[in-house]
């Protein structure tokens, strides 16, 4: 690698080195693609050569053109990784980018579905082999809050029905436990008697009519083709399980730190976004638990 990588030469010594993702080196390449396409702009001529008033400069660029807090953040986080071998070789005195903020977005709260909407999804008609594997994927999607990257890279030996649990493989290459709940083990038990017929050779837990692993964007299209289906009048795609499954654990056991475990969040503020509750239910919890809240008797 060159003293001043590219941006292509950055991310194959990223992809090498730390065995970064394939999703965080299409953010970054396209933040920081991005970012070199507005350098005429800032009067520079890369970026290893911006300063922070240049740093500060795009980031009111971007805002101004509509970008979201968040997308800002993530851009900064590119270029702070690009920079941060620089600042180690000592090719920069400083890292431009430090003490920028991204301007704040309103938090959002994650999507879900209610009980109602989930049973119709996951319980739908239909006895051929796809159909099939298609319940036992969508199943373990909620049972367990699993990613789409995580639940395409499962292979049969990562699953233990007999201890109704899974082996994932998750952000940064961290490996954790699951439970896996009863409808996804029915539903799993099914498909593996099928899956036997159709994957002779390759190990991956869920396999395409020809055998060959499921791609997550056939597992996009199948989960919206079941919910068209069934009926199910909003958009529905496979981080939405993931979502209802984390909110409705919080909301029957309150256990945040249990939660974050199961879905391999790194913090747990990561976690706290899904803390939102009814607030009638919260009051209603409220009035009948705090000793200061309770009326006293007459």
């Amino acid at each position: 690698m060159n003293a001043i990588p590219s941006v292509d030469e950055f991310l194959s010594a990223l992809a090498l080195q730390r065995r970064a993702s394939p999703h965080t080196l299409r953010a970054y390449r396209r933040d920081l693609l991005r970012c070199e396409g507005l350098l005429p702009a800032l009067d520079a001529t890369s970026l290893a050569g911006l300063t922070p008033a240049q740093v500060r400069r795009l980031i009111g660029m971007l805002a101004r053109e509509g970008l979201a807090g968040r997308s800002i953040a993530r851009l900064l986080a590119a270029l702070r990784a690009y920079y941060r071998p620089l600042l180690d070789a000592g090719c920069l005195p400083a890292d431009p980018t430090a003490g920028i903020a991204a301007p704040k977005s309103p938090r959002r709260l994650p999507a879900t579905l209610d009980a109602d909407h989930l049973a119709r999804l996951l319980e739908f008609a239909g006895e051929d082999p796809l159909a099939r594997r298609d319940r036992a994927l969508f199943e373990l999607l909620y049972s367990s809050g699993l990613r789409l990257a995580e639940v395409v890279a499962l292979d049969r030996a990562d699953l233990d029905l007999a201890d109704a649990s899974a082996r994932v493989t998750g952000k940064g290459n961290k490996t954790r436990i699951v439970p896996v709940g009863s409808r996804a083990r029915d539903a799993l038990s099914d498909w593996l008697t099928l899956r036997a017929t159709l994957a002779a050779d390759c190990p991956a837990l869920f396999v395409s009519r020809r055998g060959a692993r499921l791609s997550p964007r056939t597992v996009q299209q199948r989960l919206r083709h079941w919910a068209d289906r069934q009926g199910i009048d909003r958009r529905v795609y496979p981080h939405l399980l993931r979502h209802s499954c984390a909110s409705h654990l919080l909301e029957s056991s309150g256990d945040l730190r249990a939660v974050q475990e199961l879905l391999g969040h790194a913090s747990l503020a990561t976690t706290q976004v899904y803390t939102h509750v009814d607030f009638q239910y919260l009051a209603r919890v409220y009035d009948a638990a705090h000793p200061r809240a309770r009326r006293k008797a007459p």
